[in-house]
């Protein structure tokens, strides 16, 4: 069965020119030209993965994203113009889980959603696997939730995956480039602030204290670790 992509541009250029390479790469294609459209389609068509280009009339992509993450767990690749940072941080701090600066790369950007889509599977195959539990913090794969000191949290599907990572391997520390290529899947080319900009939003969710985490540390110099499970 083939899978179903969003795509969201008001440029009818880029429109027509995803929708060719990704048709032939084997996936259908849904096309929306502003925010409120896009919206409606998410729903509508239930994708599998959706590309959302930041600057939209009306509702922008930020806007889009926003909304989305209040009822849907969609990976969302989001499409930029720009180049400043604080763009990408901006929409990886809404949930995005990828980010691709125009112009790009055709077989690059179909590369990020093969990645994206085998992650998602791999989670769905995973899902009985069980329940991790390291001190206050439960981890459960089947139901795809988080409990922290019996309170749920909500986290992104990449929040998800990392914490997954580093809880299922407590004490090992990962470099930065080491959590890139295992949680998203390829080669970030350099650009560790993603895997930096999630650790901080997890620990924003899991920590009692945020700026003193007891459960994601930093080794200096390296990455990051997650605590041993007798650790205090």
């Amino acid at each position: 069965m083939r899978e179903k992509i969003l795509i969201v541009d008001d440029e009818d250029t880029i429109l027509e020119f995803l929708r060719i390479n990704l048709e032939k790469n084997g996936f259908t294609v849904v096309a929306a030209g502003d925010g409120k459209e896009a919206l409606r389609l998410a729903r509508q068509e239930q994708p599998r993965c959706i590309l959302l280009d930041v600057m939209l009339p009306g509702l922008d992509g930020f806007e889009v994203l926003r909304e989305l993450r209040k009822t849907m767990d969609v990976p969302v690749i989001m499409l930029t113009a720009k180049g400043d940072d604080i763009d990408k941080i901006l929409g990886l701090e809404l949930g995005a889980d990828d980010y691709v600066t125009k112009p790009f790369n055709p077989r690059e950007l179909v590369a990020r959603i093969k990645a994206i889509l085998r992650r998602v599977e791999k989670t769905a195959a995973n899902s009985e696997e069980g329940v991790i539990t390291v001190g206050d913090l439960t981890l459960d794969l089947e139901r795809h939730r988080v409990e922290v000191r019996g309170r749920v949290v909500d986290l992104t599907p990449k929040e998800f995956e990392l914490l997954e990572l580093l809880m299922a391997n407590p004490g090992k520390v990962f470099s930065r480039d080491a959590l890139l290529s295992q949680v998203w899947g390829y080669d970030y080319f350099g650009d560790t602030k993603t895997v930096d900009v999630h650790i901080r939003r997890l620990r924003e969710k899991i920590e009692v204290d945020p700026s003193s985490p007891v459960n994601i540390i930093t080794v200096w110099g390296v990455g990051y670790k997650f605590r041993e499970r007798d650790d205090v």
